[in-house]
């Protein structure tokens, strides 16, 4: 019982650990482009000269950057540094296809935070095979509310738990104002 309090609490702890790096990115200013304070309303600190806004659209990122999709890169890390990632913007897994000089890598998404943990392959779904990676990539949208788990689950997981072959995300909604 105490085994299943701490992993809703990790969770939980998680979720909003995401969640407030994603917040704190967003700029809660006021249109303005002085000191950031005010909220915009016509009246108090701030909005001496608006800022030209554009609509932002969901967006296409690529895994890794540069690096694309591969074994020994740490892409919790290029998540947290990406972070945050928006409801419909577009994760793209590029790697290359297998070959005799080259690892297959295929995509995988968990269905919860212990499965991710512990690169548990046999729970996890394979969403992009060894070949979908080449080219363009394989595309992943982000349409739900929810923690999603990504890792690479070739070499029976090898890949996820050895590799740093795995992230997270959780999608927020893109407030406009």
């Amino acid at each position: 019982m105490g085994l299943r309090y701490a992993n809703g609490f990790i969770l939980i702890v998680t979720v909003a650990s995401i969640l407030g790096v994603s917040m704190a990115n967003k700029d809660w200013g006021s249109k303005s482009n002085n000191t950031g304070w005010g909220w915009g309303w016509g009246w108090g600190w701030g909005y001496n000269h608006p800022i030209n806004e554009t609509k932002e659209g969901p967006n296409k990122i690529i895994v890794g950057g540069s690096e694309n999709w591969h074994f020994g890169f740490n892409y919790s890390d290029w998540a947290f540094q990406n972070a945050p990632f928006y409801f419909n913007d577009t994760l793209v897994f590029k790697y290359d296809p297998p070959s005799n000089t080259t690892f297959p890598h295929s995509v995988y998404l968990f269905p919860d935070l212990w499965s991710y943990l512990n690169c548990d392959i046999k729970r996890a779904k394979m969403v992009a095979n060894p070949t979908q990676g080449g080219g363009d990539g394989f595309e992943f949208v982000l349409k739900r509310w929810k923690p999603h788990y990504f890792a690479c689950g070739e070499r029976n997981g090898f890949h996820c738990k050895n590799g740093g072959m795995k992230f997270m995300v959780v999608p927020v909604f893109r407030w406009h104002y």
